[in-house]
């Protein structure tokens, strides 16, 4: 069985659309923008993936495998969409 796919932007590629899984998207996406602050200074990716990982049901990310990949897809996509905001440097993102 083909697992059901979403549509994610990204914002470094105004335009450009990519289907990924929507399991592990929404997985990653909800512990994400709960984990995210209203507010500057916002998460470094550090501390976003931190925690977020906890949060993160073992059974599609076994021992915390490609969650990298995945925080740095859903944040692009967040971003694309206008929900989240980077800032500064080193980069840090809160909500929109």
């Amino acid at each position: 069985m083909k697992a059901e796919t979403i549509l994610v932007e990204n914002v470094v590629s105004s335009g450009s659309q990519r289907p990924v899984n929507r399991e592990k998207y929404e997985a990653v996406r909800g512990p994400m923008l709960e984990a995210l602050p209203a507010t500057a200074p916002g998460l470094s990716s550090a501390e976003l993936k931190a925690a977020v990982l906890p949060r993160l049901p073992d059974a599609l990310f076994p021992g915390g495998q490609t969650v990298g990949w995945w925080l740095k897809c859903v944040q692009l996509d967040l971003e694309a969409k206008g929900l989240i905001v980077r800032h500064g440097k080193p980069l840090r993102w809160h909500r929109a």
